[in-house]
């Protein structure tokens, strides 16, 4: 499949991998978040003390919707993009 497809698997919350890679496993959509600020006294979960480290005690965290890779290695790495490669190739499938 065309990674315009692959995207759209994406967009649904299905994992996806092209034919070759060894280095990843595959690649998933991490929607988008809202969690309160780490001062917050509201139950549930809220900004942890790594991110309200960065963004502030009282700043609640608005994350936008991102790609994140599991590598072959078992390591999570957000952000993860498509080359120009990946883009053009025609051998993305969903992973089970």
């Amino acid at each position: 499949m065309n990674f315009g497809e692959a995207l759209g698997l994406l967009k649904a919350g299905k994992k996806i991998k092209r034919a070759g890679w060894a280095n990843v496993l595959w690649v998933a959509m991490m929607p988008a978040l809202f969690l309160p600020p780490a001062s917050s006294t509201e139950p549930g979960p809220k900004v942890n003390a790594r991110t309200a480290r960065h963004i502030g005690e009282r700043a609640p965290l608005d994350s936008e919707p991102y790609i994140a890779a599991m590598t072959s290695g078992g390591k999570w790495q957000p952000g993860w993009l498509p080359s120009q490669a990946d883009l053009f190739a025609e051998d993305w499938m969903e992973v089970e």
